[in-house]
């Protein structure tokens, strides 16, 4: 969902997978995945097992039941309706339905102006085998290609055949790809000469899913449980609901299936599933090394093609995919590619005549390769792009300096003027671009009279990432506010020493902390890309009209000079040095007011072991805890390993004591895993450890900090409770009339994790695990009112033990018990929770009358006045 600046009013329009439209009450939009809102928890069948559903997994429901559903969450409205609730539509919708013609073709029926392609580009952009052959007749670089039929496919008896087939076609090493879908779902690269590799990479492009019974029987539940999940999620598996078997058996819920394949394996072998859409053909082509980009093209202000930078991919893996697409960190990359200048105009060009050729209009984003002869190979053009914080889309944009409410104002600016060209409407879409431009002269001329506001990004903890995340969400919700005239400010260095930048937009939206530090180490050494100077002036006309210089300042700062550049600061930054209280004590001498808690509170809640302790003497309910600290554990470390058995037995919660949440925080089953996170945690150098990364089952790129002293905890478990969940709260304090500070706690969410323990992607980032907000208690609504009460009650009395301020989140587990009895065991608090657009306090807020922009402004006024009150004493 995207949400603009302040010339525009938006109307939120969920489009379901079921194909209704729904006007979305407001809360719903700031969710983090779908399956947080819909369908609605209360619509969920119940079960233990800790599945995340669509609304597909519901079956057919009853026409009754589905309105009922629909006004849980909004109304339904229909397309003859949609221009009584809007005068354009932003199209933000991704693969079948959403960027192949259909939703335009439906919008130009109703005469409704949208953004991006038309039909027929539309149409073109999502058939990847309709491209190859236009692209083909157009002169450009092809790869070979072949086209297999799944009908064939299913028939054969021998699947070699298709194999030595596709190997004289295109070769080894070769691309297997679903030709209508979006983000690179069904797409494989087999490498080996292997028909058991080949067979799989063509059922995932066909959507199909064979299953080995005999290998089924073997897992346990929570083996047959993480199967599914992956097997059910669109972006790795097939999907739901599934056709089993050979009868054929449409099964909708993931425990349906499970019951299913349980049953199958007593009576036979294999079983093949299919999901209700899937591909009638596979494209396969020939492998094309070199160097993978992504190239956003724009219209000019002449309606002319103008490329933006193009910017090279590092991936992770061989497939550029969903989760390296938008995840940010995942994957790297470089703006503009690493090539000499020529080659970078002529990828260029080559976009541009694309776009031309396919008669895209406003913006597509096309994708390509360069190999080491120089030869181009476009493919998959897109029209319609990602626009998560870390997209190409306003990657690139930033390279020209329009920050993302500017990119876009500047899209939908466009896209009026192409609709303008259609003939429909002329008089009334001229009207509504003059409206526009008059609105845009009208907010620049405002700028003066706003208070600035410096976001402090980045840092140099493992949760770096995340707070560039938060960051980068806090700048453009100021951003698109009239109050607020927010400064990217990015921290580094260490805790001895911080180093404050002033960041130029093209540099805050680099992918990661680790990119804007290279970057902004390279802008201190003078090391500016040619290039991309020649494409700002390219690109100067289009952008006068949005753009505010300010936001290209770059330099370092201190804390006195930043208190002459700004009146405030919104500390973006997770662990040390933003929740440590040390940033605050800079910024408190300098008079500069900031979000959050105060000194004192700050160090305490950072130090996991000193907030229980003082939790605990003040009678909260806690983990029982221990230290562990490198020089014992270097003295005598099976002594140790044998104590903590002792104490704790199997599971336990390993985590650092000082760092922000889920950073490293590890169940441990196992002495051996015990060993390794001592090991890791006290490592000598900063890269991970083979042996001890195997046995914690680490990712490549998961992030785990060097310390001298870790943490243990017991495991906290169901103990015999009716109901067991773990919850995260959020709250945010006000000044009453008298000057004290009350505290509005929120209903706390129910977190879902995906593995053992919540990660910082299911905490933060949008598509990732799965929130309930408001929490499920109990069944009926007054038991879930009560014991909600008593939950809400704890968390306060925790947040005054602490003397939070500002606002916070605090992490617990609850157990509710058949007698009616609640207890509450606080897990850590957060004294500057995430600020991503996915994170739960958004979610939480909402429910309480805030929109994000509400709340962060009701934070930031807080710390304003909080410093004035000091100020006057």
């Amino acid at each position: 969902m995207i949400i603009l600046i302040s010339p525009f009013r938006t109307v939120p329009i969920f489009v379901d997978s079921l194909g209704h439209f729904i006007l979305l009450d407001w809360q719903y939009v700031y969710k983090g995945t779908i399956r947080d809102f819909y369908p609605p928890a209360s619509y969920l069948p119940q079960t233990e097992l800790p599945f995340q559903v669509y609304i597909e997994s519901l079956g057919q429901l009853p026409q009754t039941e589905l309105e009922a559903l629909f006004a849980q969450v909004g109304r339904r409205v229909e397309p003859h309706q949609f221009r009584e609730l809007f005068d354009f539509a932003f199209l933000a919708l991704h693969g079948p339905y959403g960027e192949d013609g259909n939703i335009q073709g439906l919008l130009e029926w109703y005469d409704i102006p949208y953004s991006g392609c038309g039909i027929l580009p539309s149409a073109i952009g999502i058939n990847k085998v309709v491209q190859k052959r236009l692209m083909e007749n157009a002169g450009f670089p092809c790869p070979k290609l072949t086209i297999i039929k799944r009908q064939e496919w299913l028939e054969a008896t021998d699947k070699s055949r298709f194999f030595d087939l596709a190997k004289e076609a295109v070769g080894l090493p070769m691309v297997l790809k679903a030709p209508n879908q979006g983000s690179s779902i069904g797409v494989s690269i087999l490498k080996e000469d292997s028909l058991e590799g080949f067979t799989a990479a063509i059922n995932k492009s066909l959507f199909l899913q064979e299953v080995d019974l005999k290998a089924w029987q073997q897992k346990n539940i929570d083996e047959k449980v993480v199967f599914l999940a992956v097997l059910t999620d669109i972006r790795e598996g097939i999907g739901m609901p599934v056709y089993a078997g050979e009868e054929q058996t449409l099964l909708h819920h993931p425990e349906e299936l499970l019951r299913y394949l349980n049953r199958k394996a007593e009576l036979q072998e294999r079983t093949i599933l299919t999901p209700l859409n899937s591909e009638e053909e596979v494209l396969l082509e020939s492998f094309i090394g070199g160097k993978e980009f992504s190239c956003i093209v724009v219209q000019n202000h002449l309606g002319q093609p103008m490329a933006l930078p193009p910017t090279q991919i590092i991936k992770s893996s061989d497939v550029f995919d969903y989760r390296a697409k938008y995840l940010p960190g995942v994957s790297r990359k470089i703006t503009p590619i690493d090539l000499p200048a020529q080659q970078i105009q002529q990828i260029r060009q080559e976009c541009c005549r694309l776009f031309e050729v396919l008669q895209c209009n406003v913006y597509a984003r096309i994708d390509g390769f360069i190999n080491e002869e120089g030869t181009i190979f476009l493919n998959d053009p897109n029209t319609t792009s990602g626009m998560l914080p870390s997209s190409f889309f306003f990657h690139q944009a930033a390279e020209i300096g329009l920050n993302p409410s500017q990119f876009l104002t500047y899209i939908i600016r466009t896209s009026l003027s192409e609709r303008i060209r259609t003939g429909k409407r002329n008089k009334e879409l001229r009207d509504q671009l003059q409206q526009l431009d008059g609105d845009l002269q009208r907010l620049r001329q405002q700028r003066s009279q706003k208070i600035r506001v410096a976001v402090v990004m980045g840092g140099y903890s493992s949760e770096r990432h995340i707070s560039v995340e938060s960051g980068r969400n806090i700048f453009e919700k100021l951003a698109s506010s009239v109050k607020y005239q927010p400064v990217p400010v990015f921290l580094t260095g260490s805790n001895e020493e911080h180093k404050l930048y002033l960041l130029p937009v093209n540099i805050m939206l680099k992918d990661n902390a680790d990119d804007i530090k290279e970057k902004v180490e390279a802008y201190l050494r003078g090391e500016h890309h040619p290039l991309l100077e020649q494409i700002i002036e390219e690109a100067r006309p289009l952008v006068n009209q949005y753009i505010d210089q300010d936001l290209l300042k770059f330099g370092p700062v201190s804390y006195e000079q930043l208190a002459r550049e700004v009146d405030a600061v919104f500390i973006a930054l997770h662990g040390r040095p933003g929740e440590d209280g040390a940033l605050q004590a800079r910024l408190e001498r300098v008079g500069l007011p900031y979000n959050g808690s105060g000194i004192e509170s700050s160090q305490l809640t950072i130090n996991k072991f000193e907030t229980n302790r003082r939790l605990r003497e003040h009678g909260i309910l806690v983990a029982r805890h221990r230290l562990v600290n490198r020089q014992e554990w270097d003295k005598n470390r099976q002594g140790v390993l044998d104590a903590l058995v002792q104490e704790f037995g199997f599971p336990l919660i390993a985590k650092p004591s000082d760092d922000g949440c889920s950073s490293a925080v590890k169940k441990i089953k196992n002495r051996q895993e015990l060993e390794a996170f001592g090991e890791m945690i006290f490592r000598e150098l900063p890269e991970l450890m083979a042996l001890p990364m195997k046995t914690l089952k680490l990712k490549p790129s998961e992030e785990f900090p060097q310390k001298d002293v870790f943490l243990v905890e017991e495991f906290i478990g169901r103990e015999g409770a009716k109901h067991f969940l773990e919850v995260t709260g959020g709250m945010l304090t006000l000044r009453n009339e008298q000057g004290q500070t009350e505290y509005l706690v929120f209903e706390p969410s129910e977190a879902l994790a995906g593995g053992e323990v919540l990660s910082l992607e299911e905490k933060f980032l949008a598509g990732e695990g799965q929130n309930i907000t408001p929490a499920r208690f109990a069944r009926t609504a007054e038991e879930n009112r009560r014991i909600s009460q008593e939950v809400r009650k704890e968390l306060e009395h925790v947040a005054r033990i602490a003397n939070i301020e500002g606002y916070a989140r605090i992490d617990a587990f609850v157990r509710v018990y058949e007698d009616g009895r609640v207890e509450t065991i606080i897990i850590e608090i957060n004294s500057l929770p995430g600020m991503t657009p996915a994170t739960c306090i958004f979610h939480q807020s909402a429910l309480n009358g805030y929109k994000p922009y509400e709340f962060i402004d009701a934070i930031l006024t807080y710390g304003i006045e909080r410093q004035r009150s000091k100020a006057t004493l």
